[in-house]
């Protein structure tokens, strides 16, 4: 298999404008709300302004889940803020209901994991029965080690994360992402982003748990009214 599929805690764009960004999100740090409101900018504002990014809103795990068939999503285009709040109304009508949350097909984590399985097994790898089950042995076959990483993102956006922020990079289908991953006390997500020099057209995506998505609206609320008066 191939390391180069993921690598935890490197180095991203945020190490460029921040002397030690994994401190600069911290409570206590001065200025963090000017290191807040410099990243959403850099990470978030910009790519939407360009029609680069998507919300992926994931819900399914509860009560110390993690099957990967149980992780459901639902992706959104993302061009300004209105739009993040109509995905908001359309959650909030759907838990008023009672009715099923939105989901699409392909799985986010479960599809890929049973390729990338048999693909591994067509290769001759010989590999446990429930190794679907076991995410920490996922990185024995060719494409594991990305899907465990983005596994143990998708893990600490629905069951929190003692670390405020970090910077992880990692292959996904529209090619290598680094990801930014925040578990501020104004909510959590994760911001999957090119790497530096593949700007352009290239995809982003914005990732957090259902319940993080009133938090997050009033975040990117005061945020970007901010941002207007610069």
């Amino acid at each position: 298999m191939s390391y180069t599929e993921a690598k935890e805690h490197t180095p991203g764009r945020l190490h460029v404008l921040f002397a030690a960004p994994y401190r600069a999100f911290e409570n206590n740090t001065d200025e963090r709300q000017l290191h807040v409101r410099v990243m959403l900018y850099m990470l978030l504002a910009r790519p939407m302004a360009r029609g680069d990014m998507t919300l992926r809103v994931i819900h399914g795990w509860e009560n110390g889940g993690f099957e990967p068939d149980d992780l459901q999503h639902a992706d959104y285009a993302l061009h300004d803020l209105d739009d993040f709040k109509r995905i908001v109304k359309y959650f909030e009508k759907a838990a008023k209901q009672n009715t099923p949350l939105p989901s699409e097909n392909p799985t986010v984590l479960a599809d890929p994991l049973a390729h990338a399985i048999a693909d591994a097994k067509a290769e001759g790898q010989m590999l446990a029965d429930d190794i679907q089950k076991t995410p920490a042995s996922w990185p024995a076959f060719e494409g594991g080690l990305a899907l465990y990483t983005l596994f143990k993102m998708y893990h600490r956006l629905v069951y929190g994360e003692d670390d405020v922020y970090r910077c992880s990079q990692c292959q996904t289908p529209h090619g290598p992402r680094e990801i930014h991953e925040f578990h501020l006390e104004e909510g959590e997500f994760a911001l999957l982003v090119p790497l530096s020099g593949q700007v352009k057209a290239s995809p982003s995506l914005l990732v957090l748990h259902e319940s993080q998505l009133n938090p997050i609206e009033k975040l990117l609320e005061e945020s970007f009214n901010m941002l207007q008066d610069f």
